[in-house]
């Protein structure tokens, strides 16, 4: 049983003396009635065939509601004479921005209640936050409708009223003069693509902003920050190839932008600023990175630590008195301290993790403040000791209920891929979860744009786990987990291998006993919904269940229409299909085109109206597609955000429900509910 077909409206595409028929572009039509009624439907449908699960979904809503500390408090981190956290409340789907002054125990100041500004909207999402270098403005930017276009305004922390100024259509990125007179932001084009960088004069009306920067090239996006050390906005343009980054001294914040270094097709790098130089993590002589410093006055860069093939280095971190450079060996996330000659790691103990900064706002401080957690070690907030090496554990999140970590089972796995790369897999599973080949598994993927998924601890996960499900996740090629090369043996011409890795992880994982056969489930999103697609489409036998959650399916479609965001700036991730061999690349896999006659599983897809990244109408197509060609009884479900984009629902509550009914689709489908 399937939901109602949608009417059809013929759409032929001829490129590379190749026809298509599509006869679901119509779908893409959002204006169009039709489309909102068909994707109701579809809605209606999905519920009604997971009715019988919903006793189960909210049995699982209850269990993550049960094991959260609602009512919470961040560690607060200091920032000059303040100290900022942010809190939840029991009931609250929103955070709650404050600070203290003089210490983390001083009376609590209001900063900013996101629960406030939410009434009235169906979705609510807040993208920049920016405390003024004097600490009276906090400058935020909020998104209603998923679409990622946000309106920034300035608060009075101390009044709590908003000013007159009001920055329309902002992207990401926020940062303040010294003086706190001008306020820098970012602009989209009509592709949502950031390419100007703005000042505003506080008190002044937009139409008097100066454009700072502008990016005429398709391919970069502009990015805003500050230096730590306060003293430099900086500007960067980012490709998927190349960068190039511009300052601008934030006690002069009419100067006009400098290149640190110009810009170079293929060299990407990042930088950060202490004393009479920038700290620079370049790979222009090895794709890993090595470390160098260029003077704050122009001049030629000096190198500091060579570059080491495996050891990625992707960010400097520069305190006064210390230097980190952030990256990845041997698979992990990792933290190097420069020591004055190398770079050292610091140690973590367990097989898998991940690490990253946390609030770091003090220049001047001697410790790094970092989260820690794994598959089994919920969010932790350490302080690490730069001069002595003492780690000091600020806060673990609470998991409320009597969780014991010894419970759960975490292991590294490698899978050998069918060309004989080594894959590495991130496992968890209960204590008393049989490695015997009878187990149910829950295979996760991601595998583009050289983003390595981190390994972090869910509460969620639980109701998983101790249900007999083990749940994995194979980092395949196309992600960044192995270093640059990783990346770049699954992208372009290579980005099959992305494919093939997912699909010889699941049956490697059957092979070595760690789950069934017939009871893997597959589940990823946005691009990682394309590896399960593909995936799909290779080896619809290998999968009982799958969940693609915004998934980007319709590859050849979106990267023929230069006027959709992020297109242009994709070719150097997929490739152009107007060049007659890219679109070999891309057509060979593409999931909504390579759909065939099989039997597929059963298959829950989301998807967002308003989503900027992938448009609603991919899944919807895909949707339609599977059904036309599978040759199964299976359910093909489509589950719309009808006011949300990429990031689905914005409240706690909200995706807590979002998730019960994901994990009652896989237990129900595998047999373990």
């Amino acid at each position: 049983m399937n939901a109602p077909l949608a009417p059809r409206k013929p759409h032929t595409r001829s490129i590379h003396g190749k026809t298509v028929d599509d006869p679901w572009f119509w779908l893409r039509e959002k204006g169009d009635s039709e489309v909102i009624r068909h994707l109701e439907a579809e809605n209606e449908y999905s519920a009604s065939v997971m009715a019988p699960t919903r006793e189960l979904q909210e049995t699982i809503f209850t269990e993550i509601k049960d094991r959260t500390q609602e009512t919470d408090l961040a560690v607060p981190a200091q920032h000059g004479d303040y100290w900022y956290a942010t809190q939840t409340e029991e009931g609250k789907s929103y955070p709650i921005r404050i600070r203290m002054l003089g210490g983390p125990d001083g009376s609590r100041e209001l900063v900013l209640d996101e629960n406030v500004e939410a009434e009235g909207h169906d979705y609510f999402r807040v993208g920049n936050v920016s405390v003024s270098a004097d600490h009276r403005y906090v400058a935020y930017s909020t998104d209603i409708t998923g679409a990622e276009s946000y309106t920034t305004r300035i608060r009075d922390i101390e009044t709590q009223e908003d000013l007159p100024d009001v920055l329309e259509e902002c992207r990401y990125g926020l940062a303040w003069s010294a003086d706190g007179a001008h306020l820098f932001y970012t602009v989209a084009d009509e592709a949502l693509r950031p390419f100007q960088i703005w000042r505003h004069r506080i008190g002044a009306a937009q139409s008097d902003d100066v454009l700072v920067l502008q990016e005429d090239d398709d391919r970069y996006y502009l990015g805003l920050e500050k230096t730590r050390s306060g003293e430099y906005i900086v500007i960067s343009a980012d490709s998927a190839v190349t960068e190039s980054t511009w300052v601008i001294p934030a006690t002069d914040p009419t100067a006009a932008p400098r290149e640190i270094i110009p810009r170079r097709e293929g060299v990407q790098y990042n930088i950060d600023h202490r004393g009479d130089e920038f700290w620079v993590v370049s790979n222009d002589e090895g794709v890993d990175g090595r470390l160098l410093t260029v003077s704050a006055n122009g001049g030629p860069s000096s190198e500091v630590v060579p570059h080491v093939s495996g050891r990625k280095l992707e960010t400097p971190m520069c305190f006064s008195d210390h230097v980190l450079v952030w990256g990845r060996e041997g698979g992990l996330p990792a933290i190097f301290q420069y020591d004055g000659a190398s770079l050292h790691p610091i140690e973590f103990d367990e097989p898998i993790y991940e690490v990253a900064p946390d609030s770091n706002r003090e220049f001047k401080a001697t410790k790094v403040r970092y989260t820690y957690e794994s598959f089994v070690t919920p969010r932790s907030v350490f302080d690490h000791d730069l001069e002595t090496d003492e780690r000091v554990l600020l806060k673990q999140t609470p998991v409320l209920g009597g969780y014991d970590p010894g419970q759960y089972v975490q292991e590294r796995l490698w899978v050998t891929a069918r060309d004989g790369t080594q894959v590495p897999v991130s496992f968890v599973r209960h204590v008393d979860a049989p490695v015997d080949g009878t187990a149910a598994l829950l295979l996760y993927a991601y595998g583009a744009y050289e983003i390595s998924y981190p390994v972090r601890f869910s509460i969620a996960r639980l109701s998983l786990l101790d249900r007999g499900v083990a749940y994995a996740v194979a980092h395949v090629r196309g992600g960044g987990e192995m270093g640059k090369a990783w990346y770049d043996g699954g992208k372009l011409a290579t980005k099959v291998n992305t494919f093939t890795d997912f699909i010889d992880a699941a049956t490697s994982l059957a092979d070595g006993g760690f789950c069934a056969t017939d009871r893997i489930a597959a589940r990823g999103g946005s691009a990682g919904g394309l590896t399960i697609g593909a995936a799909l489409n290779f080896a619809p036998e290998a999968f009982a269940a799958v969940v693609a959650e915004v998934p980007f399916v319709d590859v050849v479609n979106t990267m023929l229409d230069a006027d959709l965001p992020l297109t242009v700036v994709e070719w150097e991730e997929w490739g152009n299909p107007q060049v007659e061999r890219e679109y070999g690349w891309i057509a060979s896999y593409a999931p909504y085109e390579n759909v065939t006659e099989v039997a597929h599983p059963p298959i829950l897809v989301t998807a967002g109206l308003n989503d900027p990244r992938v448009a609603y109408w991919e899944p919807a197509k895909w949707v339609q597609r599977l059904r036309e060609l599978s040759t199964s009884d299976a359910e093909v479900l489509l589950k719309t955000e009808m006011s949300a984009g990429h990031f689905a629902r914005s409240g706690r509550y909200d995706l807590w429900r979002d998730e019960a009914f994901v994990l009652a689709f896989v237990l129900t489908r595998l047999g373990a509910a």
